[in-house]
C-alpha cells in the first residue's frame, strides 16, 4: 500500500494545479478551433497539443519539460530559444512565394510598409506600460502578424516573454478572418470596395531571378539585423525562380517546412506551462498584440485611401489590409470581403503584393528593433 500511495502522489492528477487545467483547456480550444473553424490548423493543432503536453505536471526528478535541461522537449525547444526554426520557416516561405504581382505594381509595396505602423505604435504603448525597451520591441513585432519573426526577435530581445509573444502572434494570425473584416468594412465605403483594378503585367523570368539577389543586398546592407530572416526568404525564392534547383525548392516548400512547423508549433505550445505563462504581463502582451494587429490593418487601409488621392488608376483600399504578414490568409480575406460586394471582382493577386511586401517589411522592422533595442 505504501508503494501504491507513493505512486499516486507522483501522478499528474495529484500534482495538477488550477493553472495547468486552464492551459490544458486552452490547448483543447485551439485544437477545436483548428478543426471546426479551419483557423490555421497547421499551426493551432501542434500548438494546442503542445500546450496540453507542457501542462501535464511531473515530479522534479524527471526531466521532461522544455525548461528541464537534457529533456527531449528541451532539445526541440532549442530551435526556438536560439532562433533556429524561424529562418528555416522563411526558407520554405520563400520557396512558395511568387513576387510577380509586387514586381508588376511596385507602388503596392508601400501598403506593406504602411501596415508596419502597428509595430512601432505598439512599441510606444509597451514602453508607456513599463516594459523595458527590449521587451517593448519584442512585443511590438506582434503587429506584423508574422509568427516566425515574432519568435526570432523575442528570442533575441526578451527570451522570458517568448512563450506569451509566440502564442499571441500565432493566435492573431489564426484569427485573421475574424479580426480583419469588421475593420475593413468600417474604414471603407461600398464604392471603394467595388473598385476594380487592372490586371498585373507579366513579369519576365529574368526579373524574377534578379529580384531576390538585389532585394537581399539592399535590405541587408541597410539593416544587417535582418540578414538571417531575409537571407533565407530570398534564398528560398531564388531556388524557386532559378528553375535549375526545382528539387531543392520543392523540398523546402513541402516536407522541410512541414517538419519545422510541426516541431516549432509543438515546442511553442509546450512552453506555455502555467507556472511561467499565466502572469499579468502575459495578459498585457495579448492586449497589446490585439491592438497592434488592429492598427496594422487600419494603417494599410488608410494609406491605400491616401494613395488614391494622387492616383489616376485607383487602388481598391481593401488590399491595404493584406499588408500584414499573415501569408496568404490576409490576402484571402481581402478576396472574400471584396467578392461579397462584387462576386466578379478578383482581388487575390493584387492583395498578394502588399502581403509579401509585409513579410519583407516585418523582417526589416525586426532587424531595426534588434539593432536599436538590443544594444
Amino acid at each position: 500500500m505504501e508503494i501504491l500511495f507513493k505512486f499516486l502522489d507522483t501522478t499528474g492528477f495529484a500534482m495538477m494545479t488550477f493553472g495547468n487545467a486552464i492551459m490544458i483547456v486552452i490547448g483543447i480550444i485551439f485544437i477545436t478551433l483548428a478543426i471546426t473553424k479551419d483557423y490555421e490548423p497547421l499551426l493551432l493543432v501542434p500548438i494546442g497539443f503542445g500546450a496540453i503536453m507542457g501542462n501535464i505536471p511531473t515530479i522534479e526528478s524527471m526531466a521532461l519539460s522544455v525548461y528541464d535541461q537534457g529533456s527531449v522537449l528541451s532539445y526541440i525547444y532549442f530551435g526556438i530559444s536560439q532562433g533556429v526554426f524561424p529562418p528555416l520557416i522563411f526558407l520554405g516561405i520563400g520557396a512558395m512565394t511568387d513576387f510577380s504581382t509586387m514586381l508588376s505594381n511596385p507602388k503596392l509595396i508601400l501598403l506593406g510598409a504602411a501596415a508596419q505602423m502597428g509595430i512601432f505604435l505598439t512599441l510606444i504603448g509597451a514602453l508607456a506600460l513599463g516594459f523595458t525597451p527590449a521587451e517593448a520591441g519584442a512585443i511590438g513585432i506582434i503587429g506584423g502578424a508574422d509568427g516566425p519573426t515574432s519568435i526570432f526577435l523575442s528570442a533575441k530581445l526578451a527570451p522570458h516573454l517568448l512563450g506569451a509573444i509566440a502564442i499571441a502572434a500565432y493566435s492573431y494570425m489564426a484569427l485573421v478572418p475574424v479580426i480583419q473584416p469588421p475593420i475593413m468594412k468600417l474604414l471603407t465605403t461600398k464604392e471603394e470596395r467595388l473598385i476594380r483594378m487592372k490586371p498585373p503585367r507579366e513579369v519576365s523570368r529574368r526579373e524574377k531571378m534578379i529580384f531576390p539577389i538585389a532585394a537581399f543586398l539592399i535590405c541587408a546592407l541597410l539593416v544587417p539585423g535582418a540578414i538571417v530572416l531575409l537571407g533565407m526568404l530570398f534564398f528560398g525564392n531564388l531556388l524557386k525562380e532559378s528553375c535549375v534547383t526545382e528539387r531543392l525548392a520543392n523540398t523546402a516548400r513541402t516536407a522541410f517546412i512541414d517538419i519545422v512547423t510541426i516541431l516549432l508549433g509543438l515546442a511553442v505550445g509546450a512552453s506555455t506551462q502555467a507556472q511561467t505563462f499565466l502572469q499579468s504581463e502575459s495578459l498585457l502582451i495579448f492586449g497589446l498584440g490585439a491592438l497592434s494587429f488592429c492598427i496594422a490593418t487600419a494603417s494599410g487601409l488608410l494609406f491605400a485611401k491616401f494613395m488614391n488621392l494622387f492616383l489616376t488608376d485607383k487602388i481598391n483600399p481593401l488590399i491595404g489590409a493584406a499588408g500584414v504578414s499573415a501569408v496568404p490568409d490576409s490576402a484571402r480575406v481581402v478576396q472574400m470581403v471584396g467578392q461579397k460586394e462584387d462576386p466578379h471582382n478578383f482581388l487575390l493577386m493584387h492583395a498578394m503584393a502588399p502581403n509579401v511586401a509585409g513579410v519583407i517589411g516585418s523582417a526589416v522592422a525586426a532587424g531595426v528593433l534588434w539593432s536599436v533595442m538590443g544594444n
